[in-house]
């Protein structure tokens, strides 16, 4: 009877000592995952990540996205706006997974359906901070996977390339990226896009953004061939975040601002987007 009091105290107490170890282990990469974006602060810029176009920097968020657009006629929800969740898996390298976007169209021409899930690949080529030049160039590559059912974006799957840089003096920052998206097939369909995009970007106060984006796109193939659409993209920025912050800590970013189009020709226009990011 004691030998069993024995054995069960002995196997109480191993437990105990594993859960334990088990906690701490858990804790410390919990503790660890959440350094990223702290040690990044220490090699690269500190701006707002640009409603529309992709950030030079590597950072880590889950972002919220809606879009509500009017198109020939309809009016379309985008949500999730092809964003998701994005991590640091290397001091030069960052993942996205974009999970598909659902589409709600209000009209009798297109059913509701789902856009392309996707996924993008950063690689960081070089970067300062404030002490250090303040800037960021960056390689990006995206991917969208085919479609599995009823498809309101791209027909096929396709690749995303483009390079990313800015640079930021005082409160003021530039920001452009260039690049192309290149479906993998039926190209008479959907052609191919030549993109640029260049953002102005103030921070007057510690917790206020104001930018202006120009997302420009040129047409090869297909029916809208030579075609060039440009849209002009107001935007605003708020973070809420604890009182005794630590760069370490997540934040709430709360954004929104509407694209509108400056060029004759455009697939849409007054695409107002509102969007709620976590950083962590």
């Amino acid at each position: 009877m004691n030998l069993l009091r024995t054995l069960a105290s002995l196997a109480l107490a191993a437990a105990s000592v594993a859960g334990a170890c088990a906690a701490q282990a858990q804790q410390s990469y919990y503790a660890q995952f959440r350094t990223h974006n702290a040690e990044m602060a220490a090699v690269q810029p500190m701006w707002m990540a640009p409603l529309i176009q992709p950030d030079a920097r590597l950072s880590q968020a889950a972002r919220f996205s809606v879009a509500n657009q009017h198109a020939a006629g309809e009016h379309i929800f985008i949500y999730g706006n092809d964003h998701g969740v994005s991590t640091i898996i290397g001091n030069r390298v960052q993942w996205d997974l974009d999970p598909p976007s659902f589409f709600r169209n209000h009209s009798s021409t297109f059913k509701d359906g789902f856009g392309n899930a996707g996924t993008q690949l950063k690689y960081r080529i070089a970067s300062g901070n404030a002490e250090h030049g303040n800037f960021a160039v960056t390689a990006i590559t995206s991917y969208g996977f085919a479609p599995r059912a009823y498809q309101n974006f791209m027909l096929t799957s396709y690749f995303d390339p483009k390079i990313a840089a800015g640079i930021a003096r005082g409160r003021f920052n530039v920001q452009s990226t260039f690049g192309g998206l290149l479906p993998t097939g039926k190209i008479a369909q959907q052609g191919r896009l030549i993109e640029w995009n260049g953002t102005a970007q103030v921070h007057p106060t510690a917790h206020l953004w104001f930018d202006v984006e120009d997302n420009a796109a040129w047409v090869k193939g297909s029916i809208y061939d030579g075609q060039m659409q440009n849209f002009m993209t107001p935007a605003v920025f708020y973070m809420i975040r604890r009182k005794n912050w630590e760069s370490m800590h997540p934040v709430l970013v709360l954004d929104g601002g509407m694209q509108i189009a400056t060029s004759h020709f455009s697939f849409y226009n007054h695409n107002l987007i509102t969007e709620a990011r976590i950083l962590f």
